[in-house]
């Protein structure tokens, strides 16, 4: 049942009243520099929230051999992180309502060089409507604004009457193993919402990723004798030339999957780091290159895996040197396929709902060409996953930001949904 207009403007004030606690918490994360490996600090400083909410709070690690035997788990390296992740649950006196999932990531990308950024990449500078800093967009605004609309709800003197979980994740940037890791661990909901940096839409579909490393070995000499050896630096570039043919391929089939025809360049392959050979005057010996690609929803990870095998494994048949020092594949993080989303769930129904009274304008559906958590709960959990968040600028790039003005109707907006969604019930005296 939609929620009286009373009611609705009361929450929508509630927001508006906590904005500045919200933004100072935001700017306390991104103040933490939570690079992979490096997250100990916020997920102690999320416990302590979660705990100081009167919330249960459950902190776990990663189970290396669940998720490895599970399909869609990533292999671990030696660079996974072991932060632990977060749960915490609210628990209804009554649970009249639907449950709920509330998930956000506080793993962040590295800032780059700092000489290129404005100020310092860990600022949680604000200057007008956008604060700025590593993580700021993608996506510790979100993870605020999971808390700030339970907050707001509580500042009316309501709580959710349904259970809900707000997860607190790592890993999401790098295998998507941390929200595997709260599925295989048990939770589960009615609907799962993740407010990623959306540009206020709806993810109506997003593609699969996989990272995978090229080495390539090549015969050191002398550069003075450079025709008797061989050049791994100069051989990667060709194994690179292959598996942009692949990436051709894949985009040119675009047709075949209806929500991503319209994007001039859906599947991306980046050659994201390099490394090879140890002298200026010597013939490299050795190349290792780290790659990400994007796969299509209902592609499977294997398969994807094994059309690059085959791309790597021809090129190099008709390459003289390659042909007998085959390049190794090594696959050194995400291994996921990507999701569509089912139309018109209730979940849906209920959040444009509230995106209309938060915005005064429809929701909007969009396709991601990026990875996100909500594939476990659409491919795994099978409900209904919500990617829905803030419009930002320059994620995982320099000068990352996200929009003030537009962080603040997305809360509104999730703080009706969960009121919706979850139902309502007064706040016991003792736990106000």
């Amino acid at each position: 049942m939609a929620l009286a207009k009373e009611l609705k403007d009361k929450l929508l004030q509630a927001v508006d009243d906590g904005f500045d606690a919200q933004l100072e918490y935001t700017k306390n994360l991104v103040n933490l520099a939570s690079l992979r490996g490096q997250e100990y600090a916020i997920q102690d400083l999320v416990f302590e929230q979660f705990q100081s909410r009167g919330m249960k709070v459950d902190r776990f690690d990663m189970d290396r051999e669940a998720i490895l035997a599970h399909p869609g788990g990533s292999p671990f390296s030696d660079s996974h992180s072991d932060a632990p992740i977060v749960v915490g649950i609210h628990h209804p006196r009554e649970e009249t309502g639907r449950s709920l999932i509330l998930n956000a990531h506080l793993d962040v990308v590295p800032a780059g060089p700092g000489a290129l950024w404005s100020d310092d990449p860990f600022s949680g500078r604000i200057d007008g409507s956008w604060m700025y800093g590593r993580g700021s967009a993608d996506m510790k605004a979100g993870a605020a604004a999971n808390l700030a609309a339970m907050d707001a709800l509580r500042r009316v003197g309501l709580q959710p009457a349904a259970t809900v979980y707000v997860q607190s994740v790592v890993e999401e940037e790098s295998t998507g193993n941390g929200t595997l890791m709260t599925w295989l661990r048990g939770y589960t909901a009615d609907a799962a919402l993740i407010p990623e940096p959306t540009d206020t839409k709806l993810v109506r579909a997003n593609v699969g990723v996989l990272w995978f490393q090229l080495k390539v070995q090549g015969v050191p000499v002398h550069v003075s004798d450079m025709g008797e050896g061989a050049n791994a630096i100069d051989a990667a570039y060709g194994v690179i030339g292959a598996l942009r043919g692949l990436e051709a391929d894949w985009n040119a089939r675009k047709d075949e999957h209806a929500q991503f025809r319209d994007l001039a360049h859906p599947i991306n392959l980046n050659i994201g780091k390099i490394a090879g050979g140890d002298w200026a005057s010597s013939v490299p010996a050795w190349c290792e290159i780290d790659c990400r690609i994007s796969i299509y929803p209902g592609v499977t990870a294997d398969e994807a895996e094994r059309q690059i095998r085959e791309c790597v494994a021809e090129f190099a048949r008709n390459d003289a040197f390659l042909a007998n020092n085959p390049p190794e594949i090594v696959i050194n993080g995400f291994h996921a396929e990507g999701y569509v989303l089912d139309p018109d769930s209730e979940a849906e129904t209920v959040l444009g709902r509230a995106h209309d009274a938060a915005f005064d304008a429809p929701l909007q559906a969009a396709t991601l060409p990026g990875y996100i958590d909500t594939r476990v709960y659409a491919l795994y959990n099978q409900i209904p996953a919500l990617c829905y968040g803030p419009a930002s600028r320059n994620a995982h790039g320099v000068d990352e930001c996200v929009d003030l003005e537009s962080l603040r109707r997305i809360t509104k907006a999730m703080t009706l949904f969960i009121a919706e969604w979850c139902g309502t019930e007064p706040i016991e005296s003792n736990r106000v």
